[in-house]
């Protein structure tokens, strides 16, 4: 099934040039086929359409969306991107295919990439979610310094790292009615005092297990772990 991510607005749904371009070039849609789509806040619908070309397609909604039914947490996850941006693609990815409501990328002392074309991860979140047939569109932020991460609210707040001490695995929680936010750090880890920061804000360190995980698989394993727990 084909979906078309559109803007909806009295009865009348409108895609974007990307979008329009893929409808009416590639996929040859012409006035009068029926199309699916989504708006990215949650709503299915069925339209006709009504003008196409191939830097605008518009089409009447028909009937009354259908609601994506919406997982009982909202998750978070913060992670510093690899120097191989493919690696984090391919995780991002994943996880929206796996479910997850919203990415940030940090800036850590030992961060090997510093800049990130938001508008790239956007297009592949855009995407999976199609591919996946779903209706919601998780929030992409921009890359920002972990000491303003760290100032983000959430009912668990939880950095995953190398250092010894404390920890508490996924399964120690119950992430029912629960917004998580989950750190995780570049493929030199965060530092001694960044921990030492996030803790000081009230995030609890976390065991991923007794192996040592590349940076994306540490993501993708939170993701997951958070979707079978709940």
């Amino acid at each position: 099934m084909q979906i078309f991510i559109a803007e909806i607005n009295n009865g009348l749904a409108t895609l974007n040039a990307e979008e329009s371009r893929h409808c009416f070039k590639v996929l040859r849609y012409r006035v009068n086929d029926e199309v699916n789509l989504i708006d990215g806040k949650g709503n299915f619908y069925k339209g006709v359409l009504n003008f196409v070309s191939e830097k605008k397609c518009t089409a009447e909604i028909v009937g009354a969306p259908i609601i994506q039914e919406k997982r009982n947490y909202y998750l978070h996850l913060a992670i510093a991107p690899t120097k191989q941006m493919d690696r984090i693609e391919w995780l991002i990815e994943k996880a929206v295919e796996i479910g997850i409501d919203e990415i940030s990328f940090i800036k850590c002392k030992n961060s090997e990439r510093t800049v990130v074309k938001t508008e790239r991860v956007r297009s592949i979140v855009e995407s999976a979610v199609k591919q996946s047939k779903q209706a919601y569109i998780p929030k992409i932020n921009e890359l920002t310094d972990f000491k303003n991460i760290v100032k983000c609210t959430a009912d668990l707040k939880l950095i995953a790292h190398c250092f010894h001490g404390e920890k508490k695995s996924l399964s120690n929680y119950d992430f029912s009615g629960k917004n998580i936010l989950v750190l995780i750090g570049p493929e030199g880890d965060f530092t001694e005092e960044e921990v030492a920061l996030a803790n000081k804000s009230l995030f609890v360190s976390l065991d991923l297990g007794k192996n040592r995980l590349r940076t994306e698989t540490a993501g993708l394993y939170a993701v997951q772990a958070v979707s079978i727990l709940t």
